[in-house]
């Protein structure tokens, strides 16, 4: 029997936990736990599942503090981040608590004669999730909230790295909802692979291989499947920005939790007389970055999750030209500096891979046409983000970005958990998360014939 086991990655000493792996079979007795709990899940009604959705985000906000101390010790989330992603994930409960009380269909009129039409949307049945370490309560939550609020029960399989936070927010939500009805299960690839083929839907988020995989294995048995994967996002900047404004906007979106983020900024795209002004602002927005202990209420860059993924980063900026960091700090953990690098090749794999680090390559292009072309050059469409101070150009000129997300005036991280979220091409593949695309998501449509005896 393998083991799982969970580091501080600014201490890798420091051991949160080391225990067996459960094994598919277990995962597999747990969605059959999960979906005979579901129907009485469901027929609780409306107010019971708004009342325990409530009183789950009522107990995360009670263990806030605790919660964010959890976040920095197991995957090196600078506090500031941690405590807002525990309020955001309150939030997010709170929000999903009020769906159940959403209409789930519409009533029509015949084409002929008596009778009536509806149609109905009800729940799968046990909703499959598969998340990542990076956001360890909030990606579990915005899966998780929406398909219990429509009536499915869960079962819940984290990130290795992410696995004391995930059994700390089940304890959570297992006080508040009926025994079965929510279950986190730990491991890795043949826990997954095992809930992928027990589970009705699945939602997954995490690395782009694995995600095409889930997603092949979960069509090939014709269940409804999403999975967010990787992105390779770019900051257009044009002449006419406020350079120092979007300097700052790009660098903590680079750098911010050691950019460690799918909607972190790894390519910046100078268009014409920007670049000597942002190539000088960004170079020094980067070197003034606070990297080192994530549990310091000053850090916004901390440690990588993992000796790889340091190294993976590290080695990017090998014989490039750096225009601030390539350097690793002289820290306990897995830490790199903020790093820019220019002059890189088409081919170069920080212009086709996502590095899932504190690095990002500065390109010139030479007018938005082209930046727009850059932009879509890469095989993901997550995000970008756009500077400029002409709203024309911004909202009418921007229409072939082949990106999921348009951010203007803003960094590319940021999440607004009511409205949807997803991608193109490589970086998304099913409908959207979030906001009521995920109710609709978590639940499948019937209609219904009602003829008069």
């Amino acid at each position: 029997m393998t083991s799982l086991v969970s580091h501080n990655p600014a201490d890798p000493t420091d051991v949160l936990v080391n225990i067996p792996t459960p094994g598919g079979f277990t995962v597999v007795d747990a969605v059959e736990r999960a979906r005979a709990a579901q129907p009485g899940w469901l027929i609780g009604g409306a107010a019971a599942r708004s009342a325990a959705l409530t009183a789950v985000a009522t107990g995360i906000e009670a263990a806030a503090d605790e919660l964010a101390g959890l976040a920095v010790r197991e995957v090196g989330k600078p506090l500031a981040e941690a405590r807002a992603e525990v309020a955001r994930t309150a939030a997010i409960w709170r929000y999903y608590a009020q769906a159940p009380y959403e209409p789930t269909g519409a009533v029509h009129e015949p084409a002929a004669g008596p009778g009536l039409l509806l149609t109905r949307r009800r729940p799968h049945g046990v909703a499959g999730l598969i998340t990542p370490w990076n956001f360890p309560f909030a990606i579990p939550s915005w899966k998780a909230a929406p398909a219990l609020a429509v009536g499915n029960a869960v079962v819940l399989k984290p990130a290795p790295a992410a696995t004391a936070c995930a059994q700390r927010l089940a304890e959570i939500v297992q006080q508040s909802l009926p025994a079965g009805v929510f279950t986190v299960l730990p491991g890795g690839g043949d826990e997954g692979n095992a809930l992928v083929s027990a589970a009705d839907v699945v939602s997954f988020t995490g690395s782009t291989t694995v995600g095409q995989a889930v997603a092949r294995a979960a069509t090939a048995r014709g269940i409804p499947v999403q999975a967010e994967m990787g992105g390779l996002n770019a900051a257009l900047v044009l002449p006419d920005a406020d350079i120092e404004r979007a300097a700052v906007h790009i660098a903590a979106a680079i750098a911010g939790y050691a950019g460690q983020k799918c909607t972190a900024t790894s390519r910046v795209i100078a268009v014409g007389a920007a670049l000597d002004p942002l190539r000088e602002a960004l170079s020094e927005a980067l070197r003034t970055v606070p990297v080192g202990d994530p549990a310091a209420p000053s850090t916004v860059c901390g440690p990588l999750i993992n000796e790889h993924a340091r190294d993976q980063v590290s080695s990017a900026w090998g014989g490039l030209s750096v225009l601030a960091g390539g350097t690793v700090p002289d820290l306990p953990g897995w830490y790199a500096a903020p790093t820019l690098v220019e002059k890189v090749s088409p081919g170069h794999r920080l212009l086709r891979e996502e590095v899932f680090g504190p690095i990002a390559a500065l390109l010139p292009a030479d007018d938005l046409a082209h930046a727009v072309r850059i932009t879509n050059s890469v095989p993901y469409g997550l995000v970008t983000s756009v500077h400029t101070a002409d709203l024309d150009t911004a909202l009418n000129g921007l229409d072939q970005l082949d990106t999921g997300m348009i951010r203007i005036n803003a960094p590319s991280t940021g999440v607004d958990f009511h409205l949807p979220f997803g991608g193109a091409k490589a970086s998304s593949h099913g409908p959207r998360e979030q906001g009521h695309a995920a109710l609709e998501f978590y639940t499948s449509s019937r209609t219904y014939t009602l003829s008069p005896v």
